[in-house]
């Protein structure tokens, strides 16, 4: 399938899961926990309290190398958003994508994703575990914390 199908189809329009594609085309859908919700909806509402520009967006589409993917929130600025804003998927990546770990995803697998989002020209990523610990990264590994947002809490907390 292409992206475009998948977001019109309406019989998975209502589904309680996470959709992507992987490179074939083929559907690849992960069940969301309340605990992932939780801590995607947190990591949202932290980001648009200290930043007070650009967009601030859950579950963005992403063309990679290896098919659509979603990252469970994003921040683009005005420029990069004004690029991507009429798109069905992002043609090149927010600046920030972060993805909050769940049950059902390896380690590997996020390793994989922050690699391809990085490839698409996202500045940082940002992984959660499934604790709410915080971790940054760039092209050039780990971040002691965000570059673009110095103030972003390690510790997601309730």
């Amino acid at each position: 399938m292409k992206w475009e199908e998948v977001c019109e189809y309406k019989q998975l329009q209502d589904l309680p899961f996470k959709i992507e594609l992987n490179k074939w085309g083929q559907i690849v859908m992960s069940p969301v926990k309340i605990k992932h919700s939780f801590y995607q909806g947190r990591i949202q509402r932290l980001l648009e309290s200290l930043l007070h520009t650009g967009e601030v967006m859950p579950e963005c589409a992403i063309n990679t190398s290896e098919g659509v993917k979603v990252a469970d929130v994003v921040w683009c600025s005005e420029e990069r958003f004004a690029q991507i804003e009429d798109e069905v998927s992002a043609s090149i990546a927010p600046e920030i994508c972060i993805e909050v770990k769940s049950s059902g995803n390896t380690l590997d697998e996020i390793e994989f994703k922050k690699n391809l989002y990085l490839a698409v020209q996202a500045l940082e990523v940002w992984l959660c575990n499934e604790q709410g610990k915080m971790t940054f990264y760039n092209e050039q590994g780990e971040l002691e914390q965000s570059l673009l947002v110095p103030n972003f809490p390690k510790q997601i907390k309730r």
